[in-house]
């Protein structure tokens, strides 16, 4: 009986397995048919493009042009540091997480004077690039048990 069950079993995870390839995007294709090699990847969230850390690290130290600072101006040069004991400590935040809270910042469901102006010009690339970026970067925060999460 075990061997009629292993024979079921595969073939189960086999279709659920192509089911859940057929959920994923579509790839791009070209004039030709041929799917795009140079589509852009999706992330797991928001359907945001694949964050690149260099690029994100790059725009972090760029002067915005809404207000002449930059990431780092305010939140230090891993998102530990920031100016003010109000303004987020964004090193080791989950990826996702500061993908959502810039999308927000950019259409106007979170408001804040200062990145409400600073993240409205970023394009869903650059806001995938800075949350990998500041995601990358250790972490200083703490859990709610007040230990530090890097020890």
């Amino acid at each position: 009986m075990t061997q009629r069950i292993r024979p079921l079993r595969l073939a189960l995870a086999c279709a659920l397995a192509a089911g859940l390839a057929a959920c994923g995007p579509e790839p791009e294709h070209d004039a030709t048919g041929e799917a795009d090699a140079h589509a852009e990847q999706q992330s797991s969230s928001a359907g945001l493009p694949e964050g690149r850390i260099a690029a994100g690290e790059q725009l972090a130290t760029s002067k915005g042009a809404a207000t002449g600072q930059s990431c780092i101006d305010c939140h230090g040069v891993d998102g530990n540091a920031p100016i003010d004991p109000s303004y987020p400590k964004l090193g080791g935040q989950y990826a996702d997480y500061l993908a959502h809270a810039l999308q927000g910042y950019r259409n106007g469901d979170r408001e804040n004077a200062l990145m409400s102006s600073q993240a409205r010009a970023l394009s869903d690339q650059q806001i995938a690039d800075l949350a990998a970026y500041f995601g990358s970067r250790p972490t200083e925060l703490d859990n709610l048990a007040g230990v530090h999460d890097a020890d």
